[in-house]
Parts: structure tokens; C-alpha cells; sequence
């Protein structure tokens, strides 16, 4: 019959990789189990997906279950862990449960791209609810972000902590500050399991302070002789606040630049977590200000090349231009796979004569996510019976797990995307899977990459493309001439001869060789003439083209 109490783990995103975290917790036997969805992100692509907007989980098992599932949790409002569900949720019309910042940040998201509403269940930190099977409690934490929970699941006679992203800050700027009290209180309750975010686990000691980056603000933008540009993630509610307290104790306007910056600022006035600051002006008051009295607030930290920030350092922005003398605060962390586009745009920065100060140069940003001191000081508070990694690259996780078990954690295991992991009754183990895998948003589309173009994208990208046009007659006989099209190519040869003869001269010669009566079968025509067109560009260029043929019978 099964055991009505046994608890698993499925990750189908967010674990052996940074980004779109879906995870569920399933509680009773494989034949009658009920489950809780913990978040629903995304991840952005790389150049290996050329021209694709957003990776999203692949949701099939979510779909296959979901008359089992109990609902959608959100731990915090950051794209990784809420961005899918303006893509995903119509696919299931979930009950989701949110906090407000979350919820209001997800209905302008929505409205945004013209979507329909998505109904939100609102839950605020420090609350319980019973969702299905499950009862679930909203620990404050806190992170680069309003409102972030980790979730204190009880199920089955169990209870697992699900931390979300989280770091200790005492002094976080906005919002709650951890609640250390709850977490001991959890710990004298019993934890059976903690699933427990990863990232910075190779890192020693502990983050500092949204505090300490405030006061490090405050100084920089007092000290500069002109305008002053901070360009941060728009969602680190925290860390704009702490900008316009600096620009106000410097005696300078905060103008915002960026819609998403504006729609952010927008939900947190309503919210209560700007009160008492001045007035944020738009960007039309910009040149009207003198250089010494303005402080820019622009989206864009990212490289993102349609973001403010690029098109400032571009030179292309509408309403605001920098001089010579003025200073780029980069407040944020550059992600992994960000890099080039970054410091491309500070060189151009640079060689302009702007100074750009980076959290290299001063105490300009902090991480959400808690070194191996906090890592430390949450242990010792829950004392879990068993940890989980997640949220992280393999060498995260493992270092992790050696940490755990440094920590006196007895049962510590690693998984990954697709593995089930039974984390009670007994040791933890994978006893089952899961499929996984990616869905992309591709302009308007939504697909797995291999339906979308995108595979044969990358090979343009690497190999340029062919395009071969010639005419058969019903007796055999090859009409005019052979036309060639060619993407990306080099215009000749080592030898100087256009690529577009060598590749025709190639063709005729793979159709003069087929017999004319087999002339006459258009298949055969067209892959003989791919395949000397394919040919004729590696040995003469020693790149493979995408090749395509096009055969008009006459």
C-alpha cells in the first residue's frame, strides 16, 4: 500500500545549475501522492541559444500530475523563482500563493506583455496555511529582494525547510530582517530536512550589510564633482532606497531611468518600503538639473543592450547623456555568462572619460545569498536531521555537501534536475525520476529549442548557410543555370575565385554524374547537390555551411 507518511523531493529546475527553480514535495505513497509546487523561474540564454528570450522548465510532469497538485508556492519575486509563471501558469491554473510584493510584481508583469490576470492566493511572512496536504509556514528571511520565505513544510508527520535564497542581514534596508528567533524554534521542533540554497558555499565568512553599501553610497556620490549614474538590479528594493537616501544626504535629485525601474519603484511606494524619501523624478527633468544635483537610477547592470544603461553608454538615449567627469556606479553583481556585454560597456564608459567604480573597487553591492559563516550560524539553529544542496553548479553543491557534513549533518546527498530524492521515512535516497528539460521564448513563440530554429541558428552562426536553386526537366535534362546564395561566407577562395562559382561548379558536376533517366527523381537531385555544396565550402573554406536546396521540376 505504500507509506502514507513518506516525503519527496523533485527538482525540475535549479539544482546542479543557477536559475529556474521548480521543485516539488510530494507526500504519501507513489500510487496516491499529493504535491506542492516550490516556485516556478526561468533562466536567460546564452549564445548557445541564438536569439532566444527565455528558458523555461519543461512542465510534462507538472501536467501529467496535476490533479495531485495541491498548489504553487513562491518563495520570492526574482525571475528564477517566479519569471515562468506569466509563460506557464495558464497551462495549469494552479491555486498560486504569493507575498504582495511578489503578487503585485507578477500582475505588472503580466499586464505588461497583455496577458489575462493571474489569480494569487496573498500570504505574508510569518503566516501558515494549509494547502492541501500541506502546511506551510512563511519564515521572513531576507535577500536582495522584498519579502523573500523559506517555507516550513509540514506534511505526513514531517517537517522539511525549504530555505529559498537567503543571507543574515540585521540591518537589511527594507522589509523584516531574518527571523533567527523562528528558525531556533523550528530547530527545537525537529527538522527532518533542509533544502538549503548553495550558492555562495564556497565562500568564507559573512556578507555584509545593505547597511554598509548604503554608507559606501553615500560617500562615493557626496565625494563626486558631477552627475552620478547607478545602474542595479530593479528588483533590490533595498538597494534603491539606499540610493536616494545617499543622493538626499548629498543634496542631489534621484532621477529614474528604466520602465522596469520605474514599475518597481511604483509597487514599493504603495507598498510602504519608500516612505519618507523624496520625490523620485523621470527622466524628462534630467537635463534640467546641473551636473553637481542629479543622481541617475538606470536599469541595465546586466549588459542588457536594450537596458538603459547600454543606451547611455551608447550615446543613443533619448533624455540622458554623461560627460566627461561623471562617475557609473555598477551596484550589482555581474552574472555568470554577463560578462563580455559588461565590460563592454565600460570601456566604452571608460573611454569617454566617465569613472566607473565596481563592487571591485568599493563596497558598492553585496550578495542575497549566505557565505559559509551564515551557512554556519542557520545550521546550528535548525540542526536538521538530513541536508539537501541546491541551487547551485555542481561545485557548489558538492562544497556544500562537504560542509554539511562538517557541520555534523550525518546524511547529506546530492541530486540533481529529475531526480527524486526521498527525504522521510529513513536515509535519504533517489527512488524515482522525472523527465526534464527546456522549453524557450522565442519573440512570440513558445517551444523546445529543436522546434523553435534555434539549433539551426547556432549552426549559421558558426558555419554560415548555403542556398541552392536549380531546375530539372521531366526528361532529366538540367534548365539554365545553378544559382547560389551564400550567408556569412568569405566573398573567394585561397585561390580567389568566388565561393558562389566553386560551390555551382561543384553542383553541376554532382548532377552531370547522375544518369539523365535518375535525373528525373527530385530527391535524389536535391541531396546530391547538398551534399556537393556542403562539400565544396569545407574543403575550400574547412567550415560546415547549413545547407539547403531548392529543385524546380519543369
Amino acid at each position: 500500500m505504500g507509506d502514507k507518511s513518506q516525503l519527496v523531493f523533485l527538482p525540475l529546475g535549479g539544482v546542479g545549475e543557477i536559475g529556474m527553480n521548480l521543485g516539488l514535495y510530494g507526500v504519501g505513497p507513489e500510487h496516491d501522492r499529493q504535491w506542492l509546487v516550490v516556485d516556478f523561474g526561468v533562466s536567460f540564454a546564452g549564445p548557445e541559444l541564438p536569439g532566444v528570450d527565455l528558458v523555461l522548465p519543461d512542465i510534462r510532469f507538472l501536467e501529467e500530475e496535476r490533479s495531485r497538485i495541491a498548489g504553487i508556492v513562491i518563495t520570492h519575486a526574482h525571475e528564477d523563482h517566479y519569471g515562468a509563471l506569466a509563460y506557464l501558469w495558464r497551462r495549469l491554473e494552479l491555486p498560486l500563493y504569493t507575498t504582495p510584493f511578489t503578487a503585485m510584481l507578477l500582475e505588472a508583469k503580466v499586464a505588461h506583455d497583455g496577458g489575462e490576470a493571474i489569480p494569487v492566493n496573498l500570504v505574508n511572512q510569518g503566516e501558515r496555511h494549509q494547502i492541501g496536504a500541506f502546511d506551510v509556514e512563511f519564515v521572513a528571511m531576507t535577500h536582495s529582494i522584498p519579502e523573500p520565505c523559506a517555507l516550513a513544510i509540514r506534511a505526513g508527520g514531517n517537517l522539511v525547510v525549504h530555505s529559498g535564497d537567503w543571507k543574515i542581514d540585521l540591518t537589511p534596508g527594507i522589509g523584516k530582517s531574518i527571523d533567527l528567533e523562528r528558525l531556533g524554534e523550528l530547530g527545537d521542533e525537529g527538522v527532518d530536512a533542509f533544502i538549503c540554497d548553495s550558492t555562495n558555499a564556497m565562500r568564507e565568512g559573512i556578507s555584509p550589510s545593505e547597511k554598509d553599501v548604503r554608507a559606501e553610497l553615500t560617500e562615493i556620490i557626496k565625494a563626486a564633482p558631477h552627475r552620478v549614474a547607478v545602474t542595479t538590479f530593479a528588483s533590490n528594493v533595498a538597494r534603491i532606497r539606499a540610493v536616494a537616501e545617499a543622493a538626499r544626504d548629498a543634496g542631489r535629485e534621484v532621477v529614474v531611468i528604466g520602465r522596469s525601474m520605474q514599475r518597481t519603484i511604483e509597487i514599493s511606494k504603495e507598498l510602504g518600503y519608500l516612505d519618507g524619501l523624496p520625490a523620485f523624478l523621470d527622466e524628462e527633468a534630467y537635463g534640467h538639473l546641473p551636473r553637481e544635483n542629479v543622481v541617475a537610477l538606470l536599469t541595465g547592470s546586466q549588459g542588457e543592450n536594450r537596458a538603459a544603461m547600454a543606451r547611455v553608454a551608447s550615446d543613443s538615449h533619448r533624455s540622458v547623456a554623461l560627460s566627461k567627469g561623471d562617475t557609473v556606479i555598477f551596484s550589482s553583481r555581474t552574472i555568470p555568462g554577463n560578462e563580455k556585454a559588461v565590460i563592454g560597456i565600460i570601456n566604452q564608459l571608460v573611454e569617454d572619460g566617465i569613472k566607473v567604480i565596481t563592487d571591485r573597487d568599493a563596497l558598492v553591492h553585496v550578495s542575497g545569498h549566505p557565505r559559509r559563516g551564515e551557512l554556519a550560524q542557520v545550521y546550528d539553529l535548525l540542526r536538521p536531521k538530513r541536508a539537501v544542496p541546491v541551487h547551485g553548479e555542481p561545485m557548489h553543491l558538492q562544497a556544500h555537501k562537504e560542509f554539511a557534513l562538517g557541520r555534523g549533518i550525518e546524511d547529506v546527498q546530492l541530486m540533481r534536475d529529475g531526480d527524486m530524492m526521498r527525504l522521510t521515512p529513513g536515509p535519504l535516497e533517489i527512488i524515482d525520476g522525472a523527465p526534464v528539460g527546456i522549453w524557450v521564448r522565442d519573440g512570440r513563440l513558445m517551444a523546445p529549442p529543436e522546434e523553435t530554429g534555434v539549433q539551426e541558428r547556432r549552426k549559421l552562426s558558426y558555419g554560415g548557410g548555403v542556398v541552392i536553386s536549380l531546375a530539372v526537366s521531366g526528361k532529366g535534362e538540367l534548365l539554365g543555370d545553378i544559382e547560389v546564395v551564400l550567408y556569412g561566407h568569405p566573398d573567394e577562395n585561397e585561390a580567389g575565385v568566388a565561393f558562389e562559382e566553386v560551390v555551382a561548379d561543384a553542383v553541376y558536376g554532382a548532377i552531370i554524374s547522375i544518369p539523365k533517366a535518375r535525373r528525373r527523381d527530385v530527391e535524389l537531385v536535391r541531396e546530391a547537390a547538398r551534399r556537393a555544396g556542403r562539400f565544396a565550402v569545407v574543403e575550400h573554406w574547412g567550415k560546415k555551411p547549413l545547407c539547403k536546396v531548392i529543385v524546380h521540376r519543369v
